[in-house]
């Protein structure tokens, strides 16, 4: 059976895939902001259920206005996780850019990419991120820096912590939590040296998968705040709701 739902599947998310590029190519030079965020949205939502992924949101996402949304990385399911919930402008390393497909999909979704080797990275990313929020945008924010089975949460980079603050716009925190069959399932995490077809076999393959996307409540940022202590304060919210108590 595995091998019938990957088929069917892949067949399916390739389609789709492609007509989201297609889409992205002769659509959207015509588009206005809030026309592309809701293709994005309904794009990103017919996705998650060719994959066989039902996404089942917890707590208040903020509706609308600028908000940081602050998420632990579990695999590339999760860009389009939060983007089925509210259109979202992710920050992520440069040299995704470059990968096959999830390269392409994720400068169509509005990612803020950053040059790491550049001495100016962290000031140019969280120049981007405060354009974001001035037109009342959702930014988000993967601060572990490399994606985890899921079953924890690594220490948080806390550089573009500080885009939130200047701009004094809320930090919500939020907790992915990967299911299969209502267990834990931390086999559907794209992590190590997995290949990207390796995962999609395993999640393409798998049936009952859900992802519970908790939103916690938010943080107010401000100059009182520093950005050690917004990321140590949303890292402890996420993994209260993460990790799984023995």
């Amino acid at each position: 059976m595995a091998v019938l739902f990957f088929a069917v599947r892949s067949v399916l998310v390739s389609t789709w895939i492609g007509l989201g590029l297609l889409t992205e190519l002769l659509c959207f030079p015509w588009l206005g902001r809030r026309a592309r965020r809701w293709c994005v949205r309904g794009w990103s939502r017919v996705l998650m259920a060719l994959c066989g992924v039902r996404l089942r949101v917890l707590g208040a996402p903020q509706p609308r206005g600028a908000v940081l949304w602050v998420s632990n990385h579990v695999s590339w399911v999760d860009v389009f996780v939060l983007n089925s919930v509210r259109p979202t402008s992710f920050v992520a390393k440069s040299d995704i850019r470059g990968w096959p497909v999830i390269g392409p999909l994720a400068a169509w979704s509005g990612t803020l990419f950053i040059d790491r080797q550049h001495r100016r990275a962290v000031r140019d990313a969280s120049r981007q991120m405060q354009d974001c929020f001035g037109y009342g945008g959702v930014v988000g924010l993967f601060p572990e820096g490399t994606s985890t089975d899921g079953r924890d949460v690594l220490n948080f980079h806390t550089g573009l912590f500080d885009a939130a603050i200047q701009a004094v716009v809320p930090v919500q925190p939020v907790a992915l939590r990967f299911y299969r069959a209502g267990r834990r399932a931390p086999e559907l995490a794209f992590i190590g040296e997995q290949t990207l077809v390796a995962n999609l076999w395993v999640l393409l393959g798998s049936r009952k998968v859900e992802v519970h996307c908790e939103f916690l409540p938010p943080m107010s940022a401000g100059p009182a705040l520093s950005r050690s202590d917004l990321a140590r304060r949303a890292r402890e919210a996420i993994r209260d709701k993460v990790v799984v108590p023995h």
